[in-house]
Protein backbone atom coordinates (compact mmCIF):
# COMPACT_ATOMS: atom_id res chain seq x y z
CA UNK A 1 0.00 0.00 0.00
CA UNK A 2 1.60 3.38 -0.36
CA UNK A 3 2.12 5.53 2.28
CA UNK A 4 -0.05 8.22 1.34
CA UNK A 5 -2.44 6.63 0.25
CA UNK A 6 -6.50 6.60 1.68
CA UNK A 7 -7.98 3.53 2.53
CA UNK A 8 -11.55 3.20 4.32
CA UNK A 9 -12.51 -0.14 6.35
CA UNK A 10 -16.23 0.12 5.84
CA UNK A 11 -19.59 -1.54 5.86
CA UNK A 12 -21.75 0.39 4.11
CA UNK A 13 -24.86 -0.10 6.64
CA UNK A 14 -22.93 1.23 9.19
CA UNK A 15 -23.80 4.87 10.62
CA UNK A 16 -20.09 5.44 12.20
CA UNK A 17 -18.69 4.56 8.60
CA UNK A 18 -21.45 6.98 6.84
CA UNK A 19 -19.95 9.71 9.09
CA UNK A 20 -15.88 9.03 7.90
CA UNK A 21 -17.40 8.59 4.13
CA UNK A 22 -19.72 12.29 4.67
CA UNK A 23 -16.50 13.68 5.88
CA UNK A 24 -14.77 12.57 3.26
CA UNK A 25 -16.74 13.93 0.43
CA UNK A 26 -16.96 16.96 2.04
CA UNK A 27 -13.48 17.29 1.68
CA UNK A 28 -13.33 16.12 -1.75
CA UNK A 29 -10.64 13.09 -0.45
CA UNK A 30 -10.16 10.25 -2.49
CA UNK A 31 -10.05 7.01 -0.96
CA UNK A 32 -9.82 3.83 -1.37
CA UNK A 33 -13.16 1.75 -0.02
CA UNK A 34 -12.74 -1.90 1.80
CA UNK A 35 -15.90 -3.18 2.37
CA UNK A 36 -16.15 -5.84 4.89
CA UNK A 37 -18.90 -7.82 4.00
CA UNK A 38 -19.84 -10.43 6.61
CA UNK A 39 -18.84 -8.34 9.62
CA UNK A 40 -21.17 -9.76 11.71
CA UNK A 41 -19.78 -13.32 11.00
CA UNK A 42 -16.40 -13.03 9.61
CA UNK A 43 -13.75 -10.34 9.85
CA UNK A 44 -10.76 -9.42 8.02
CA UNK A 45 -7.82 -10.32 8.35
CA UNK A 46 -6.58 -6.15 7.97
CA UNK A 47 -9.77 -5.31 9.98
CA UNK A 48 -8.31 -7.15 12.68
CA UNK A 49 -4.88 -6.12 12.39
CA UNK A 50 -6.03 -2.57 12.22
CA UNK A 51 -8.08 -2.02 15.47
CA UNK A 52 -7.49 -4.72 17.46
CA UNK A 53 -9.09 -3.37 20.24
CA UNK A 54 -12.58 -3.07 18.97
CA UNK A 55 -12.50 -5.26 15.91
CA UNK A 56 -14.81 -2.83 14.29
CA UNK A 57 -15.06 -0.39 11.01
CA UNK A 58 -14.62 2.06 10.60
CA UNK A 59 -10.95 2.40 10.55
CA UNK A 60 -9.51 4.70 8.60
CA UNK A 61 -5.90 4.04 6.84
CA UNK A 62 -3.58 7.16 6.43
CA UNK A 63 0.00 7.13 5.56
CA UNK A 64 -0.27 3.42 6.59
CA UNK A 65 -1.64 4.24 10.18
CA UNK A 66 -4.85 3.43 11.00
CA UNK A 67 -7.21 5.43 13.17
CA UNK A 68 -10.43 4.23 14.69
CA UNK A 69 -14.00 5.73 16.42
CA UNK A 70 -15.65 7.32 13.77
CA UNK A 71 -15.79 11.10 15.81
CA UNK A 72 -12.02 10.52 16.18
CA UNK A 73 -11.75 9.98 12.53
CA UNK A 74 -13.96 13.21 11.42
CA UNK A 75 -11.84 15.43 13.46
CA UNK A 76 -8.71 13.43 12.07
CA UNK A 77 -9.59 14.33 8.68
CA UNK A 78 -10.77 17.80 9.53
CA UNK A 79 -7.19 18.23 10.89
CA UNK A 80 -5.09 16.81 8.00
CA UNK A 81 -7.16 18.77 5.55
CA UNK A 82 -7.98 21.51 7.50
CA UNK A 83 -8.04 24.11 3.79
CA UNK A 84 -10.97 22.29 2.50
CA UNK A 85 -14.04 23.09 4.12
CA UNK A 86 -14.10 22.87 7.98
CA UNK A 87 -16.19 21.30 10.04
CA UNK A 88 -15.50 22.17 13.24
CA UNK A 89 -15.11 25.62 13.89
CA UNK A 90 -12.17 27.97 14.66
CA UNK A 91 -13.35 29.07 17.77
CA UNK A 92 -12.17 26.94 20.91
CA UNK A 93 -15.49 27.52 22.68
CA UNK A 94 -17.60 26.61 19.41
CA UNK A 95 -15.63 24.21 18.81
CA UNK A 96 -15.87 22.41 22.14
CA UNK A 97 -19.19 23.07 21.90
CA UNK A 98 -19.55 20.73 18.48
CA UNK A 99 -17.37 18.07 20.24
CA UNK A 100 -20.37 17.73 22.82
CA UNK A 101 -23.25 17.86 20.82
CA UNK A 102 -21.51 15.45 18.06
CA UNK A 103 -20.97 13.16 21.69
CA UNK A 104 -24.55 13.73 22.92
CA UNK A 105 -25.50 12.34 19.72
CA UNK A 106 -25.19 8.94 20.44
CA UNK A 107 -27.46 9.30 23.51
CA UNK A 108 -30.41 11.95 22.87
CA UNK A 109 -32.64 13.63 20.64
CA UNK A 110 -31.19 16.49 18.66
CA UNK A 111 -34.71 18.72 17.88
CA UNK A 112 -34.02 21.20 20.42
CA UNK A 113 -30.60 21.64 19.64
CA UNK A 114 -31.07 22.56 16.32
CA UNK A 115 -34.11 25.32 16.69
CA UNK A 116 -34.40 27.21 13.69
CA UNK A 117 -31.15 26.83 11.98
CA UNK A 118 -30.70 24.96 8.75
CA UNK A 119 -27.93 22.41 9.68
CA UNK A 120 -26.55 22.41 13.32
CA UNK A 121 -23.17 23.63 11.88
CA UNK A 122 -24.89 26.99 10.50
CA UNK A 123 -27.53 28.28 8.23
CA UNK A 124 -25.23 26.99 5.35
CA UNK A 125 -22.65 24.56 5.70
CA UNK A 126 -22.66 20.78 7.42
CA UNK A 127 -20.60 21.29 10.30
CA UNK A 128 -19.06 18.34 12.90
CA UNK A 129 -22.36 17.75 14.67
CA UNK A 130 -24.60 17.02 11.08
CA UNK A 131 -21.92 14.75 9.77
CA UNK A 132 -21.94 12.62 13.10
CA UNK A 133 -25.72 12.91 13.38
CA UNK A 134 -26.93 12.57 9.53
CA UNK A 135 -25.96 8.63 8.83
CA UNK A 136 -28.75 7.64 11.61
CA UNK A 137 -30.83 9.26 9.29
CA UNK A 138 -30.35 6.26 6.91
CA UNK A 139 -31.57 3.71 9.68
CA UNK A 140 -35.11 5.76 10.47
CA UNK A 141 -37.73 3.86 7.78
CA UNK A 142 -36.14 0.39 9.12
CA UNK A 143 -36.90 1.79 12.67
CA UNK A 144 -40.45 3.43 11.58
CA UNK A 145 -41.14 -0.09 9.51
CA UNK A 146 -40.27 -2.21 12.34
CA UNK A 147 -41.53 -0.49 15.35
CA UNK A 148 -45.28 1.01 13.73
CA UNK A 149 -44.24 4.90 14.25
CA UNK A 150 -43.94 8.43 12.63
CA UNK A 151 -40.27 9.81 13.46
CA UNK A 152 -41.76 12.77 11.64
CA UNK A 153 -45.10 12.93 13.68
CA UNK A 154 -42.36 12.95 16.71
CA UNK A 155 -39.46 15.50 15.32
CA UNK A 156 -40.62 17.40 12.24
CA UNK A 157 -37.57 19.50 12.62
CA UNK A 158 -35.03 16.84 12.47
CA UNK A 159 -36.21 14.98 9.41
CA UNK A 160 -36.59 18.65 7.84
CA UNK A 161 -33.37 18.83 8.82
CA UNK A 162 -32.27 15.52 7.40
CA UNK A 163 -33.98 16.62 4.65
CA UNK A 164 -31.67 19.20 3.96
CA UNK A 165 -28.51 17.52 4.52
CA UNK A 166 -29.32 15.06 1.58
CA UNK A 167 -29.43 18.00 -0.67
CA UNK A 168 -25.86 18.01 0.23
CA UNK A 169 -24.30 16.31 -2.48
CA UNK A 170 -21.26 14.85 0.04
CA UNK A 171 -24.37 13.61 2.24
CA UNK A 172 -26.45 11.52 -0.44
CA UNK A 173 -23.27 9.96 -2.10
CA UNK A 174 -22.29 8.46 1.13
CA UNK A 175 -25.52 7.15 2.77
CA UNK A 176 -27.13 4.24 1.15
CA UNK A 177 -30.84 4.58 0.28
CA UNK A 178 -33.12 3.72 3.31
CA UNK A 179 -34.94 1.04 1.72
CA UNK A 180 -31.95 -0.74 1.32
CA UNK A 181 -30.78 -0.24 4.99
CA UNK A 182 -34.37 -1.74 5.51
CA UNK A 183 -33.52 -4.94 3.07
CA UNK A 184 -29.90 -5.53 4.85
CA UNK A 185 -32.18 -5.42 8.36
CA UNK A 186 -34.74 -8.13 6.86
CA UNK A 187 -31.89 -10.46 5.57
CA UNK A 188 -29.93 -10.35 8.61
CA UNK A 189 -33.00 -10.93 11.12
CA UNK A 190 -33.96 -13.70 8.76
CA UNK A 191 -29.89 -15.17 9.28
CA UNK A 192 -30.45 -14.28 13.29
CA UNK A 193 -33.50 -16.52 13.31
CA UNK A 194 -32.32 -19.52 11.62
Amino acid sequence: MEDNKVVLLNWRASQFAMRVRIALAEKGIKYESKDEQNLLINKSHELLEANPIHKKVPVLIHEGKPICESLIIVEYIDEVWHDKSPLLPSDPYQRSQARFWADYIDKKTMEKVLGDKHFFGGDTNIGFVDVALVPFTSWFYTYETWGNFSIEAECPKLIDWAKRCLEKESVANSLPHPHKIYEYSFELKKKLEN
